[in-house]
């Protein structure tokens, strides 16, 4: 069947004011208004209409996901870009300036693929499958035998090969974390883990009554040798950490301190809790430690890093299928199940390769915006990755984090989290830090402005008294 299209239509922008990219936009929404455009039309390619009107690449995508975002228009990857019809979502009101959450570590939106119309068209094709009454009841275990086998097929770049019946499917990272701790320690046990970590490692571990110890750690991430000598002293139950873009400090551990890691644990008799939510970011991941030791390792990862918080799920690998079983029975006693909707929908993406096709795109939006902050924030203040999702600021002498934190949020309209947020108990104070998330700005000229911002604050010599707190 052929399709209807207006593959040479070109909008007129001469007349229209403000960015590019917005003028288009607001061409198609008067095409459409007009009856120029009609529902089911096929429109230019992204290149072709940037050829037409002599922009660049860019600029065409923002003003086709701009369009998108309105209601006009929806995409079907591999098909094209087709004008909406009328008895889908209503167009939404153009996003007004306002805060800018740099607080929020989540991964960029994707301009193109669209992530909306991929969740709508993912869920409708599933719920026409076929298979609706399995996806709209409960269930038992952790995942089916196909969302395990998609678990392991996604997790082969850093795992290597998996038994599926090592993989559990589980609701989000913490109740994965809760289960896993709850499982290798008991209240009053100590699990070491870095000096500055991520925070949901603290409320599982505060939820158990187990204590936390922070190890030294540097440039290259923890220490073997400080893993040791804990060991000696405290006899810990588990080893935490988070090897690829550590939460918060960015570091990553080369593949030969992940092998002296996992050598040290295996010395000691240390069983490794592993979260790697940032592992598959890269464009080249390395080796998860658990596939260096996979008898004494317990590797989680999360989809809300790489593809959306929205899926809320998790892959969790056992050593072993039995040591899977009693895993299984604690999250089910946590959390009872995952959405059987969110990891069928999960499970199809990973076979059909739509899971790959938004993780690329949300690296490629990633490095983006980790460039643009290298081009705003001074240079050597902050440490990052090129394919992170946040930045590590080292802040001047003169600025208090708490105070830097306090006076972004008053007079900026802007959300950080200092150093604190992330420490663990020690008797040194945490560093003069914050972490600075770029995914959550709704676009490229929303982190602008607010980079802008936060480096105007970092030049201030005398930063203004703050006469509003009594």
């Amino acid at each position: 069947m052929k399709v209807p299209g207006k593959q040479g239509w070109t909008p007129s922008i001469a007349a229209m004011e403000g960015p590019i990219y917005l003028a288009i936009a607001d061409a198609i929404g008067a095409a459409i208004t007009a009856g120029e455009l009609r529902a089911g039309e096929r429109l230019p390619t992204h290149r072709a209409l940037a050829d037409a009107l002599g922009v660049d690449l860019t600029t065409a995508t923002r003003a086709y996901a701009e369009a998108r975002r309105r209601g006009l228009l929806q995409a079907t990857v591999g098909r094209g870009t087709f004008v909406r019809s009328h008895t889908l979502s209503p167009a939404q009101p153009r996003p007004k300036e306002g805060p800018v959450d740099l607080g929020m570590n989540l991964p960029p939106l994707p301009a193109d693929p669209p992530l909306q119309d991929l969740l709508q068209q993912g869920l409708s094709r599933l719920l026409t499958s076929g298979q609706t009454s399995q996806l709209l009841t409960y269930r038992s275990g952790s995942g089916t035998a196909e969302e395990r086998q998609a678990g392991a097929d996604w997790l082969r770049p850093v795992l290597g090969k998996l038994d599926p019946e090592r993989v559990l499917v589980c609701a989000g990272a913490q109740p994965a974390l809760l289960a896993t701790l709850g499982t290798l320690a008991s209240a009053g046990d100590v699990v070491l883990t870095d000096t500055l970590t991520y925070p949901g490692i603290r409320s599982a571990a505060a939820q158990l009554g187990i204590r936390l110890v922070g190890i030294t750690a540097d440039a290259e991430g923890l220490v073997p040798e400080a893993v040791e000598a804990a060991c000696r002293e405290l006899r810990p139950k588990a080893l935490y950490c988070i090897p690829t873009i550590q939460n918060p400090t960015t570091v990553t551990m080369p593949l030969a301190r992940r092998r002296a890691i996992a050598e040290a644990a295996r010395r000691c008799e240390l069983r490794i809790v592993e979260d790697d939510a940032y592992g598959l970011l890269p464009s080249h991941p390395l080796p998860a430690i658990a596939s260096l030791a996979p008898d004494i390792g317990f590797y989680l990862s999360t989809v809300s890093k790489v593809l959306s918080p929205a899926l809320r799920v998790a892959y969790l690998v056992a050593p072993d299928a039995r040591c899977a079983g009693r895993l299984s029975s604690a999250l089910r006693a946590n959390v009872l199940m995952p959405s059987p909707l969110l990891t069928g929908l999960l499970a199809a993406w990973i076979h059909d390769g739509t899971a790959g096709t938004v993780a690329s795109a949300i690296r490629r939006e990633s490095i983006a915006r980790q460039k643009m902050a290298r081009e705003i924030l001074p240079s050597q203040s902050f440490d990052a990755h090129e394919e992170g999702l946040h930045l590590w600021l080292r802040l001047p002498s003169r600025w208090n984090r708490l105070d830097f934190v306090a006076h972004l949020r008053h007079q900026g309209g802007l959300a950080v989290v200092p150093s604190d947020a992330f420490a663990v108990a020690a008797a040194d104070p945490p560093p003069n830090a914050v972490r600075v998330s770029l995914g959550a700005a709704a676009d490229r000229e929303a982190l602008r402005r607010a980079l802008r911002f936060l480096a105007a604050a970092l030049r201030e010599e005398l930063p203004a008294p703050f006469s509003e707190v009594v």
